[in-house]
């Protein structure tokens, strides 16, 4: 993630109103970071594995897949933007705002070098202390995802092949990881 800029306190409503400048601002305890737009290869990763969780969620109706922008607020002081997150139906129906959805089942974030240390660090620990069920880091350099859970200390690294089950009524999605890393890397 780009420096952080240090003032005396952001909040997610201060953010709100920056300009829209082509950067990607967010407040993680009343610390402001900015990052510079994304790169094409990033772009393309978050694309195609958008189009596979979207396909499986409409399929199983575990949930609905969105892709950033879109701010996640987990508290006046704490807004993130992840690449593209998974929250829960209700009731069978999409959520109409965060409000409604609340809780996230899936944060993913793309790796690029301005974002690795917050990714790894600042954003993976709000998403465990949040209790967000999955927090996948996609590393498209090194083809392998790092998935976290709440619990864990270490990620379980992902190679091959990604199976999750956001619902256990509904069978897992099955990820071929060589063929997503090859996709995106025009192989």
């Amino acid at each position: 993630m780009g420096m952080a800029t240090v003032t005396n306190k952001w909040t997610a409503a201060l953010v709100r109103g920056l300009p829209a400048d082509g950067q990607r601002y967010e407040v993680i305890h009343g610390e402001l970071f900015v990052t510079p737009a994304p790169s094409w290869r990033h772009q393309q990763a978050t694309a195609e594995l958008h189009g596979l969780l979207r396909d499986y969620l409409r399929r199983s109706a575990a949930g609905l897949a969105m892709l950033a922008p879109a701010d996640v607020e987990f508290a006046d002081n704490t807004m993130v933007e992840p690449d593209l997150f998974v929250v829960p139906l209700l009731n069978g129906q999409k959520p109409r705002s965060w409000e409604e959805a609340g809780r996230l089942l899936l944060a993913v974030e793309i790796l690029s070098p301005s974002t690795a240390r917050a990714d790894r660090q600042v954003k993976r620990r709000i998403y465990q202390s949040e209790g967000v069920a999955e927090y996948w880091i996609v590393d498209v350099d090194a083809r392998l995802v790092e998935r976290w859970r709440p619990e864990d200390e270490r990620p379980e690294i992902l190679t091959d092949r990604l199976v999750w089950q956001p619902d256990p009524r509904c069978d897992p999605v099955e990820m071929d990881l060589v063929a997503f890393f090859s996709e995106v890397c025009g192989e």
